[in-house]
């Protein structure tokens, strides 16, 4: 069954072909190969193609190769054998050319230069200086959702919604971070989600300190917050969510506090997230709300500009903002041409350095947390002694861990939250 309409396809190739120009040497895209599950003789782990590949083909077949050349695109397919037949049915596969023919399509195609894209292809050694030049321009042309991209991406987003609400319908003391992993991919499964986009977090008290906790048996307390970070995928394409919820009806007071805090900080990074906005200005005004906020409860001391530049807030905010997400909960990213790849803020490395464009889609995710390892670090201790009130800190280490996530699509009339149905 095709996941994109063939003119989606050619929207994709036509705007890939501009960014590549006519006179660029050939390029191959492989999908890639099953890998063996060590000991398991003919087992493999379940088999995704490369994004760049799925992006432009439609395809999760492996083996394939997408060729271009001069403006023209040719898709290498693996054919379905009788043995996949036998075990796997009728197998999807899409049409093109056999992958059999490649060799001499090369001989009567390829430059002096191959670029290979996506995953490697046996046989074929390409330029990697060149693959590297060649993949920043796919990458400028795949951070922009298309329709195609948006739709996939809503209806993921009704699943994870479905999946959060069944979450906070179970949470109460006594039930186990594992079970609330399964009620919760569960109904998102029932909702229409094809697979999780990443491993569930599910983090009760001290554990939502933790930035990806695997859930255990753990069992919830009374007082606990619980941290959940879940989404549900379709078709490749995953929504990035996290809630943070009371263990019963109502926050502790001070849960209370961080959460309003945290929850201020996201609308402040949220309200950013215009067309030609840097993505480093969004952390920054994120950080800033969070660090003026720890000064009030009394936890930060000094300027919110110095506790911003001197890393002090990395203390309790020790991420970045956010990243793109969509085609996998990691999509594309990086950094503009003449950029460094990553840049600090506020004391932490901000892994994506460009200003954003219409149709990207970001998740804005600040949180704070009381971890040991950072707090109780002798060296962190000194170099930030006349910015931390460590002795009022201690009261609210309890809280855990607080963080509240949604994901941004970035509009001509300004943010668009996607995820907005899922109650914070």
């Amino acid at each position: 069954m095709a996941i994109f309409e063939e003119g989606i396809l050619e929207k994709r190739r036509r705007r890939a072909a501009e960014a590549f120009g006519n006179q660029t040497p050939t390029v191959l895209i492989g999908a890639g190969e099953p890998i063996s599950i060590p000991g398991g003789l003919d087992q493999t782990y379940p088999f995704t193609a490369h994004p760049e590949y799925y992006w432009l083909t439609g395809s999760q077949r492996s083996g394939g190769v997408l060729a271009y050349y001069h403006g023209d695109w040719t898709h290498f397919v693996r054919p379905v054998t009788p043995t996949e037949r036998l075990w796997e049915g009728n197998p999807d596969a899409p049409e093109g050319e056999d992958i059999a023919g490649l060799p001499e399509w090369l001989e009567r195609n390829s430059s002096t230069e191959i670029a290979v894209l996506g995953s490697p292809i046996q046989g074929v050694e390409g330029d990697e200086e060149f693959a590297v030049e060649m993949r920043v321009r796919l990458d400028t042309v795949r951070r922009r959702k298309d329709s195609a991209e948006v739709e996939l991406l809503g209806r993921a987003v009704k699943a994870t919604a479905a999946g959060h609400a069944k979450a906070r319908e179970v949470i109460q003391p006594g039930i186990s971070e594992r079970r609330i992993q399964i009620e919760l991919e569960a109904e998102m499964f029932r909702q229409g989600a094809d697979s999780v986009g990443y491993g569930t977090i599910v983090g009760v008290g001290s554990h939502a300190a933790v930035l990806h906790f695997e859930p255990g048996e753990r069992m919830v307390n009374p007082d606990d917050l619980v941290l959940i970070d879940a989404g549900g995928a379709i078709s490749g394409y995953t929504a990035d969510v996290t809630r943070t919820y009371p263990a019963e009806d109502r926050f502790t007071p001070r849960q209370q506090a961080i959460y309003d805090l945290v929850l201020a900080a996201e609308s402040e990074g949220i309200s950013k997230c215009c067309i030609g906005i840097e993505w480093h200005d969004v952390h920054r005004a994120a950080a800033s709300v969070l660090a003026g906020g720890l000064q009030d409860l009394g936890i930060l001391k000094g300027e919110v500009d110095g506790l911003l530049d001197s890393g002090a807030i990395a203390l309790f905010f020790p991420h970045g903002i956010g990243h793109m997400t969509g085609l996998g909960v990691r999509d594309v990213g990086g950094h503009a041409p003449g950029r460094d790849e990553v840049r600090s803020c506020c004391g932490v490395r901000v892994r994506i350095n460009f200003p954003l464009e219409e149709g990207f889609l970001m998740t804005v995710e600040p949180g704070i947390y009381f971890v040991p390892a950072i707090l109780d670090d002798p060296e962190k201790r000194e170099r930030f002694r006349d910015s931390v009130d460590w002795e009022s800190l201690d009261a609210w280490r309890s809280v855990g861990g607080v963080r509240i996530e949604d994901n941004v699509l970035i509009a001509e009339s300004g943010p668009r939250v996607i995820t907005a149905e899922i109650p914070k």
